[in-house]
Parts: C-alpha cells; sequence; structure tokens
C-alpha cells in the first residue's frame, strides 16, 4: 500500500497547475467553450453596466458556473470514454449524449435566469 504525502504548499500549488491545465485544455480543444466564453464576458459586461445586485450577481454567477462545469464534465468524460473505447460503441455514444445533454440543460437554464435578471433591467433602460 502505497502511503499518502503529507499535504505541502508545493503539493497544493501543483494541484492548482494541474487544475488550470483542465481549464486551458478545455478552451483549447472545444469549440462550445468559447462559446460559454462569450456569453460570460458579454453578461459580465452588461451587469456591470446595467448595475445588479449582489443578488442578481449571485444568481449570475451561479449560472455561469453551471455552466462551465457541465461542458468541464462533459469534456472529461469525453476524453475517458475515447480512451477506454476509441472505435464507436452505442453505449459510449448514449453516455456522451446524456453529458452534453446535462451541458444543455444548464445552459437552457442560465438563459433563463439571464432573462430574468437582464429582462427588468433593460425594460427599466428604455423606460417601460
Amino acid at each position: 500500500m502505497k502511503t499518502k504525502k503529507p499535504y505541502t504548499f508545493s503539493s497544493r500549488a501543483n494541484s492548482v497547475k494541474h487544475a488550470t491545465d483542465g481549464i486551458i485544455i478545455l478552451l483549447k480543444t472545444q469549440c462550445n467553450a468559447w462559446i460559454h466564453a462569450f456569453a460570460t464576458i458579454v453578461v459580465v459586461i452588461l451587469g456591470l453596466y446595467l448595475g445588479f445586485s449582489k443578488s442578481e450577481w449571485c444568481w449570475i454567477v451561479i449560472a455561469i458556473i453551471a455552466v462551465w462545469t457541465a461542458e468541464a464534465l462533459n469534456t472529461a468524460l469525453e476524453f475517458l470514454a475515447d480512451a477506454a473505447i476509441p472505435d464507436h460503441h452505442p453505449l459510449v455514444g448514449k453516455a456522451k449524449d446524456v453529458a452534453a445533454g446535462a451541458v444543455l440543460i444548464s445552459a437552457i437554464g442560465s438563459v433563463i435566469i439571464g432573462l430574468l435578471i437582464l429582462g427588468s433591467h433593460i425594460s427599466r433602460f428604455f423606460g417601460k
């Protein structure tokens, strides 16, 4: 049995580096991640311009995190599935479809949250 290394600052720093590498891989390999990045930037700029309240920012941040997390987990599942079974397998295809569906569910939920929050600000902005 392998003995565990004690937690050190360098081991924590190394963990953060691996996590950062994962985010970079996500951005380099997934076109949808660029769409999520663009949407994130647009919503943050709009939120700053329109003056979102703290509670509105909480909902926006949760929505953004949900989409990014779903996309990262979907990508990880795809990488693992491709490594385990490089050839097409119907069950692997179903697993990938379900994981992609999770991204879609979180994206739709995030759009709904965004519309609920932005709708009131935009109607006020245009004086309606």
